[in-house]
């Protein structure tokens, strides 16, 4: 067969090169084993690839139709070996991440991007959901990695690494009564705050964001966002979330008199302890502690 995967390296080398010597240089093989095979390929195509005269080797009008698909089988050919040694080492054959909506705005597209870049052929699946659902998906087996804001508590099914932290500002609407007053201790008590928090019984919640005697729960910070512009109450946001409306006006950053206006909360992925990670979601991991920006 002319065409096999040897001929198709030595045929570019040629191209690439310009001469018998320079491409037999390029392989580490000798010029006149070149040449020779060479005219073998051409002997069983019946087709003159490369014009040689004492000066010059020339490709042929059919050696140029042919470099196009001679460079996509080599390269396709260089993915499948890569691909093969990958699997060998433990690449999984899909990679399902599942993100809490509030942090679709953080840096796990980038590592998403180099992970492509390192392993063309490993599917990837990204789902969002509510921080909640998204645990109960990764209990469940459904999803190999969860991202999401740390969790009140110890969960033995658990393995996570943290990646950096994401600012909660505390924020209003412009048509709340109160929009653009300074609070004191006794205002923002009593002012209803709509938070994300669990309504499981005997679930302790994050001190640190529940601080009216007030309170509407949400499951989501998008749900929390929606109340919030509607002017039924304040909440911590995330930064990332809120900034373009705090630049629209069409929300407000709250300013407290006897605290601070923000919280910082960390981002976690998230694994199940029982299911080894494969080699996509380990190389995931890694690129995400670098590159998050909190």
């Amino acid at each position: 067969m002319a065409l096999h995967s040897d001929n198709l390296l030595l045929f570019l080398a040629v191209l690439d090169q310009g001469s018998f010597s320079a491409a037999a240089r390029a392989l580490g093989r000798v010029p006149s084993a070149v040449s020779m095979a060479v005219a073998q390929m051409e002997a069983e195509l019946e087709l003159r690839l490369f014009e040689r005269s004492t000066r010059e080797l020339r490709p042929t009008e059919e050696a140029r139709a042919l470099e196009p698909q001679a460079r996509q089988l080599v390269a396709r050919l260089a993915q499948l070996q890569a691909h093969a040694l990958a699997l060998h080492q433990g690449l999984e054959r899909r990679l399902t991440l599942a993100i809490a909506p509030e942090l679709l705005s953080a840096a796990w597209s980038e590592a998403l991007a180099q992970l492509a870049d390192e392993y063309p052929a490993l599917e990837v699946d990204v789902l969002s959901a509510p921080q909640a659902a998204v645990l109960r998906m990764l209990h469940a087996g459904e999803i190999d990695l969860a991202l999401v804001f740390e969790r009140v508590g110890f969960d033995e099914r658990e393995s996570f690494q943290e990646l950096g932290s994401e600012r909660l500002v505390a924020v209003m609407a412009p048509q709340h009564p109160l929009a653009g007053q300074r609070l004191r201790q006794d205002q923002w008590a009593e002012l209803r705050q709509i938070a994300v928090a669990r309504r499981d019984a005997g679930t302790a919640d994050d001190p640190r964001v529940l601080v009216s005697r007030r309170l509407w729960r949400t499951d989501s910070h998008l749900a929390t966002l929606s109340l919030v512009q509607a002017g039924l109450g304040w909440a911590f946001l995330p930064q990332r979330m809120v900034d373009p409306l705090l630049e629209a006006g069409a929300l407000l950053q709250i300013e407290f008199e006897n605290m601070s206006n923000e919280v910082r909360l960390w981002v976690d992925v998230v694994w199940r302890r029982d299911r080894p990670l494969g080699l996509g979601a380990r190389r995931f991991i890694a690129l995400m502690r670098p590159g998050y920006q909190g």
